[in-house]
C-alpha cells in the first residue's frame, strides 16, 4: 500500500492524498504459523508499516499450536518475509518488526492460553504497547466458536471507552445457512456487532473498491447502468492452481461454498446495487443487502437448468502435466466434491429485471485471473449488421486481478479504402498511472479494521443472505450425486455444460 491514496488533479495528473497512521493497537493473530499469516498478512503489514500508516509501537502477538519457543519463530518470520515480500521498504520494516512480534505456543481449546495472553498482552502496556487489541482468526473455520467463547471466559472481549476490543473473522463463515446463522448467534451473544469484522479480501481490491467510483463519479456510464443497455453481466473467477495442500479442506467445502457466497456474489452486489446515499459504511451495506435480496430465488428446475458444477481430472498447465483431483494429497478417490461452479442468476427488480448475470469460478484452469465484463445491448441501426460489416458487441471489462484495471471495447474503422470495423480496447491500469507498489489485498482491510471502518467488511445479515442464495443448490446438489465427474481436464476452460449455460441464451463467454 502506497503511503497515501491516490487522486486525480484538475489536469489529470496523479495527485496524493495523505493518510494518517491507524489507530495504535496490538494484532493477536491466531494461526499464525500458517499459511495465510506469511503468504498475505505479514507483507500487508509491511507494506503498512513501510508507508507509515501503523503506530510506532504496533506489536504482534501469535498464537499455534506447534512448539516454538519466541526465538525459534522469530528466526521462522524473518525466513518469511524475505521470501514473501517483495518491495525492498516493506522488507527493512518487517525486520524491524520481527523484535516486537511475540509467540504463545498451546491448544485453542486449553483456557490456560487464554490466561497467558491477557498476561502477554497487558504486559505490553508497560513497553508503551496499545490497550486496543484486535483478535485476527486465521485457523481453521471450525475453532472461530471456540477460540471466541475463550476470549470471553478469560474477559479479553471487554471494552471502555478509552480502548477497543476487535474480532476479525475470515471467510468461510459456515458452511450453509442453518451453521452462518448460529455462527451469527455465537459471535453476537459474545460481542456486538460493532466489534466483529466479517473479512472478503476480495473487498480489499483496488478495483472492487473503485467500483463505487466508477459508477458513481463518471456521469456517463450510470445513466446506462440498466436493463435498457446491458445485455449480460460475467463474473469470473479462475484459478490455475488445483487444491495444493488444502485437499481436506476442500474436501468439505467445494468450489461452491469457498468462493460463491463470498467472494462473486459480493461482486455482483456493488456492479448491481442502487446509488448509496452517502459513502458511510451503513448506506452502501444497505444498498448491497437490497440488491442480493433482489436475486430471484433458485427453484428446483432453476437449480437443475441454471447452474453447473465440475471437477477437474489430470491434463496440463502450461505444457506441465498435472493431476487430477482426485489423485491429489488427502482426496477421496471416489470424491464428489465440485473445483468448478457456473450459474446463471437474476434480479427481480426494475433496473435489472431480464438481464442474465452469468457467475463462475474454478481451479486448473488455464489462467489466473479475476475480471467482470459488461456486454452492452447493439445499437438499433441495420447498417452493420452484414457480414462484410459485422460489428462487436461493446464490452466493458473491470480486471480484479492479478493486473488490477478496467478497459473499454467498442468498434472502430479499420484503415483502407473499404470500411471494415475492427474491436478496439481502452485500457487502464492500475499500476501504469498510479504506480502503485503490490498489494495483497489485505492492507486496507488490516487498516480500515484499525480505525473502526465497516464499509469493507459483511454484516451478519449479509452473510446470511449470500448463503440463502445458494442454498437450493447445495440441497440438489447434495440430493442428486455427479454421475460423470471429472469433467473438465487440468488447463481446460471448464465442462462443456457451462459453455452451453450460455449458448443456450445466445451468449458466450467472454474471457
Amino acid at each position: 500500500m502506497a503511503e497515501n491514496d491516490p487522486a486525480v488533479d484538475a489536469e489529470n495528473s496523479p495527485v496524493m492524498v495523505p493518510r494518517k497512521p491507524a489507530n495504535p493497537c496490538v494484532l493477536v493473530i491466531f494461526g499464525i504459523a500458517g499459511d495465510l499469516t506469511k503468504r498475505l498478512l505479514y507483507p500487508a503489514i509491511c507494506n503498512l508499516g513501510s508507508s507509515g500508516l501503523l503506530d510506532k509501537n504496533f506489536s504482534i502477538v501469535g498464537v499455534a499450536i506447534e512448539s516454538y519457543t519466541e526465538e525459534s519463530f522469530r528466526e521462522i518470520l524473518i525466513q518469511d518475509i524475505h521470501e514473501f515480500v517483495t518491495d525492498p521498504a516493506a522488507k527493512a520494516y518487517g525486520l524491524s518488526l520481527a523484535e516486537r512480534v511475540y509467540y504463545l505456543a498451546g491448544d485453542f481449546a486449553d483456557p490456560n492460553v487464554y490466561i497467558t495472553l491477557h498476561k502477554t498482552l497487558e504486559s505490553l502496556t508497560t513497553q508503551q504497547c496499545s490497550r486496543n487489541w484486535i483478535f485476527y482468526f486465521a485457523s481453521p473455520p471450525k475453532l472461530i466458536e471456540t477460540i471466541a467463547l475463550q476470549l470471553k471466559k478469560a474477559s479479553l472481549l471487554t471494552e471502555t471507552d478509552d480502548y477497543f476490543r476487535r474480532l476479525v473473522v475470515e471467510k468461510p463463515f459456515g458452511d450453509d445457512l442453518a451453521s452462518a446463522k448460529k455462527l451469527n448467534q455465537i459471535l453476537l451473544s459474545l460481542a456486538n456487532e460493532r466489534q466483529i469484522f466479517r473479512i472478503d479480501h476480495f473487498l480489499g481490491k483496488e478495483t472492487v473498491q473503485n467500483i463505487l467510483a466508477f459508477r458513481f463519479s463518471n456521469g456517463i456510464f450510470e445513466p446506462i447502468w440498466n436493463r435498457l443497455y446491458i445485455d449480460n453481466i460475467q463474473i469470473t473467477v479462475s484459478e490455475e492452481l488445483g487444491v495444493e495442500l488444502r485437499g481436506k479442506y476442500y474436501e468439505q467445502a467445494g468450489a461452491l461454498r469457498d468462493m460463491v457466497p463470498n467472494h462473486l456474489l459480493q461482486m455482483l452486489s456493488l456492479i448491481t446495487m442502487e446509488p448509496p446515499l452517502s459513502f458511510t459504511a451503513e448506506a452502501i451495506h444497505d444498498e448491497k443487502r437490497k440488491a442480493l435480496q433482489a436475486v430471484a430465488q433458485l427453484t428446483p428446475e432453476r437449480v437443475l437448468n441454471s447452474t453447473v458444477r465440475g471437477q477437474y481430472g489430470p491434463g496440463y498447465i502450461k505444457k506441465i502435466a498435472v493431476p487430477g483431483y482426485r489423485m491429489e494429497k488427502n482426496v477421496a478417490p471416489d470424491s464428489p466434491i465440485e473445483t468448478y461452479v457456473a450459474l446463471k442468476l437474476f434480479l427481480d427488480n426494475w433496473r435489472w429485471l431480464d438481464v442474465p448475470f452469468y457467475l463462475r469460478t474454478g481451479k486448473r484452469l488455464p489462467t489466473h485471473k479475476s475480471e467482470i465484463v459488461v456486454q452492452f445491448k447493439s445499437g438499433p441501426s441495420a447498417l452493420f449488421n452484414s457480414s462484410e460489416h459485422e460489428s462487436k458487441p461493446n464490452l466493458l471489462k473491470i480486471y480484479i486481478q492479478p493486473d488490477e484495471g478496467i478497459s473499454l471495447l467498442f468498434n472502430s474503422k479499420i484503415p483502407g479504402p473499404t470500411l471494415c470495423l475492427g474491436q478496439v480496447d481502452m485500457k487502464f491500469k492500475y499500476s501504469d498511472y498510479f504506480g502503485l507498489k503490490p498489494q495483497t489485498g489485505y492492507e486496507t482491510i488490516l487498516y480500515d479494521c484499525m480505525n473502526g471502518d465497516h464499509l469493507l467488511f459483511n454484516p451478519a445479515d449479509t452473510i446470511e443472505l449470500g448463503w440463502a442464495i445458494i442454498q437450493p443448490i447445495l440441497d440438489i446438489w447434495g440430493a442428486i450425486p455427479p454421475r460423470d465427474f471429472p469433467n473438465y481436464a487440468a488447463g481446460t476452460a471448464g465442462p462443456i455444460e457451462a459453455d452451453n449455460l450460455l449458448q443456450h441464451d445466445g451468449h458466450k463467454w467472454l474471457l
